[in-house]
C-alpha cells in the first residue's frame, strides 16, 4: 500500500511583524516584534505533514540565495525528501510579508520569486515521485497550468488529490474534476463561487456553496471556518469537525497543518472523521505558536490535545 505524500507547491521566506493592529491606507504603526520564518503554504504543508509522522517528498523552485537554502534545509531537517526541489538562478525565493495583529489575525503580501517560475517542464522531472504518491497536496501559489499538470498525473497514477486552493483566485472546472478534497476557508469559497468577499455564511449558506462546487466536479468539499471548525459536504452527507478551544496566538499556517494532518490520516488508512478530527486538532495545535514551521510541535501534543478534548466533551 502506497504511504507516501507527496507536496507540490511553493517555498517562502516569511518576514514577519507583530502589531497591535493593521495600518489604515496611508497610516504608519508601530510594530512590536520582527522575526523570518520558512514558509509558503506548499513548504508548511510538507513540513507539517512529515512532523506529524508521514513520509513526505517536496516538490517546488526555489532561488540560489540564501533563502532558498535555507529553505530546503529546514525542510530536509525535518525529515522532508528535498531532492525534487529545484532552483532558479534567475529571481529570488519566495517571499511573504505577514503582519499579526493582538488577535492573532493576519495579513500577507507575497511575492512568488521562483514559484513563479515553477512551469510544467520542471514539473515533469518529478513525473516518477508523483506515480509513488499515495496522496498529492497541492495549493495555489505556483502557477495555475502546473497545479492543473500535477493533479492530472496525481489522478492518472491513482493518488488522492487535496487542492487547497488559496491564495483565492479562480478555478476551472476541469481542475476541480480532479479533486477529491477540496479545502477553502469562507474567503476562498466566496471568491470559487462568484460572490462578494463581504458576504457572512451561516451553515446552511456554507453547506450550499459547497454543493456548488460539487457539481462542478469536486468531489468532496471541506470548508475551513476558522473558531468554528470544518464543514464536510460530500454526495451523502454534511458533518461538522467542531474546532478545539485553544488560546489563539498567530493563525498564519492553521490550514496548512488541517491539510497535512488530514493527508497523514487519510494515508495510513484512517476514516474520514477520525482523520477530520485529527486535522482539527493540529490546526488548533498550531495557532497556540508563532510561524508557519513551528519546530517543537509533534504528532504526541496533537494527540494528547484530541484526548483531552474527547474526555471533556463525553
Amino acid at each position: 500500500m502506497k504511504k507516501r505524500i507527496v507536496v507540490i507547491g511553493s517555498l517562502n521566506a516569511d518576514f514577519v511583524v507583530s502589531v497591535h493592529r493593521f495600518p489604515l491606507p496611508g497610516e504608519t504603526v508601530v510594530g512590536h516584534s520582527f522575526t523570518v520564518f520558512p514558509g509558503g503554504k506548499g513548504a508548511n504543508q510538507a513540513y507539517a505533514a512529515a512532523r506529524l509522522g508521514g513520509t513526505v517528498s517536496m516538490v517546488g523552485r526555489v532561488g540560489t540565495d540564501a533563502q532558498g537554502s535555507w529553505l530546503r534545509e529546514h525542510l530536509e531537517a525535518a525529515g522532508v525528501d528535498v531532492n525534487f526541489v529545484g532552483e532558479d538562478r534567475t529571481v529570488s525565493s519566495g517571499v511573504a510579508s505577514i503582519s499579526i495583529d493582538h488577535a492573532g489575525q493576519n495579513s500577507i503580501v507575497i511575492v512568488p520569486g521562483a514559484n513563479g517560475t515553477f512551469g510544467v517542464e520542471q514539473l515533469i522531472e518529478s513525473r516518477e515521485l508523483i506515480a509513488s504518491a499515495a496522496i498529492v497536496l497541492l495549493q495555489l501559489e505556483i502557477p495555475i497550468e502546473t497545479v492543473y499538470e500535477a493533479a492530472r498525473l496525481a489522478k492518472e497514477a491513482g493518488a488522492l488529490v487535496i487542492l487547497d486552493p488559496a491564495p483565492a483566485v479562480e478555478v476551472s472546472n476541469d481542475l476541480l474534476a480532479l479533486v477529491d478534497y477540496l479545502t477553502p476557508n469562507e474567503t476562498e469559497l466566496a471568491t470559487l463561487v462568484g460572490m462578494p468577499l463581504e458576504v457572512e455564511f451561516d451553515e446552511r449558506s456554507i453547506a450550499a456553496r459547497a454543493r456548488e462546487l460539487r457539481a462542478r466536479g469536486a468531489r468532496k468539499v471541506i470548508v475551513k471556518l476558522g473558531v468554528r471548525g470544518a464543514l464536510l459536504v460530500t454526495q451523502d452527507e454534511e458533518q461538522l469537525w467542531p474546532a478545539l478551544k485553544v488560546a489563539t496566538v498567530d493563525t498564519t499556517a492553521a490550514g496548512d497543518w488541517f491539510n497535512a494532518a488530514l493527508a497523514v490520516a487519510l494515508a495510513a488508512g484512517e476514516a474520514e472523521t477520525k482523520a477530520g478530527m485529527f486535522a482539527t486538532a493540529a490546526a488548533a495545535c498550531a495557532v497556540m505558536r508563532k510561524g508557519a514551521q513551528p519546530g517543537e510541535l509533534t504528532r504526541a501534543e496533537v494527540e494528547e490535545l484530541l484526548k483531552r478534548q474527547q474526555s471533556t466533551s463525553c
